[in-house]
């Protein structure tokens, strides 16, 4: 007996004749993803459009004076050029002093050049981040909050503080709040 696999694209459902003509595609930021990278798979001829549709985006990170984790913002190329207006952007960026990676500054390194950082790990529970906290983290802040907390301090990062509302509920800290006999007011 024999089997036949049959296989479709994932974006439109067509069915797929020749597997040469499927392309592979890896999905690594999107408002939806929560766990990192994913990949899918299409139709070359679904993709014929797609270099049309691509943007010019600009990658930054802003770095507040109050020490904060920086913020990376994405936006038109158009739309940050237009923030200069002493002289032209590639003027601007032509002048500007090189950031040179270290180690320790890694964010410096454009978001398709890192790895993704994995926040449900204990050497990275905690730390501030934008997006979604999921389960698997919180459980980590949960069980090793002191731990946590130390690493945190040592780098010069905020702590995990169970006086405050948005920690507790950003971590599901309610329980040990009142274990530790935390009023949150």
């Amino acid at each position: 007996m024999g089997q036949k696999i049959i296989r479709f694209s994932d974006l439109t459902g067509k069915h797929v004749e020749d597997d040469g003509d499927l392309v592979r595609i890896v999905v690594r930021q999107h408002p939806d993803l929560v766990d990192g990278a994913v990949e899918i798979e299409a139709l070359a001829e679904e993709l014929t459009a797609v270099e049309d549709l691509a943007l010019d985006l600009v990658t930054i990170e802003v770095h507040r004076p109050d020490g904060e984790e920086p913020e990376t913002v994405v936006l038109e190329a158009a739309a940050f050029d237009r923030l200069a207006s002493a002289a032209p952007m590639a003027e601007v960026l032509r002048g500007a002093k090189r950031v040179t990676r270290t180690g320790a500054s890694q964010a410096a390194a454009p978001a398709g050049a890192r790895e993704r950082v994995n926040y449900a790990s204990v050497e990275h529970a905690g730390t501030p981040h934008k997006g979604r906290t999921t389960d698997a983290e919180k459980q980590l802040v949960q069980q090793h909050l002191d731990e946590i907390n130390e690493r945190l301090a040592a780098a010069g990062i905020r702590t995990i503080d169970l006086g405050n509302a948005e920690h507790v509920a950003r971590y599901g800290l309610e329980a040990v709040a009142r274990e530790r006999g935390v009023s949150l007011g």
